[in-house]
């Protein structure tokens, strides 16, 4: 269920504090033959279905980083900021791929947000610990810590 802040300051509240959860998203072939084309990543591990079947994970798996890129995805489902008009991304602290992520399983998202300051232009610099779940493992799929500026 989606969270809705009114301001950037009323969402800056919230420092040190679980946010929101995001909804389930299920990780499909396509989306990883996708993210193969779309960065030249073609490891059979992830593409060759046969294969992959019979390799050490016993299926296909996303890309770590098609697991990381689905950041965005779990945020615009889990938070919204209704007096801001944009958010950009700008970089990353610290990332860790714990559990491969089979293709057909499911990750949510748990965004935690660690820190808010002023930037120029009115803006907010946030850092968001985002823990993404992989159904059923006992460890996360990926750990980012990630920096993200939004504008009123």
């Amino acid at each position: 269920m989606k969270k809705t802040f009114q301001t950037l300051g009323d969402l800056a509240a919230c420092v040190g504090q679980d946010v929101a959860t995001s909804d389930w998203i299920t990780v499909t072939q396509a989306q990883v033959n996708q993210f193969a084309e779309a960065t030249g990543d073609h490891q059979w591990i992830h593409v060759d279905v046969e294969r992959a079947t019979a390799g050490p994970f016993g299926a296909p798996i996303a890309h770590g980083f098609l697991t990381l890129s689905l950041l965005p995805k779990i945020f615009e489902g889990a938070v919204e900021v209704v007096e801001s008009r944009m958010g950009v991304n700008y970089g990353l602290n610290r990332v860790r791929f714990m559990s491969p992520v089979p293709v057909g399983s499911r990750l949510r998202g748990h965004i935690k947000l660690l820190s808010s300051e002023p930037v120029a232009n009115d803006g907010v610099q946030m850092v968001w610990e985002t823990t993404i779940e992989l159904e059923g493992a006992p460890k996360p799929a990926c750990i980012a810590e990630s920096v993200v500026r939004r504008y009123p």
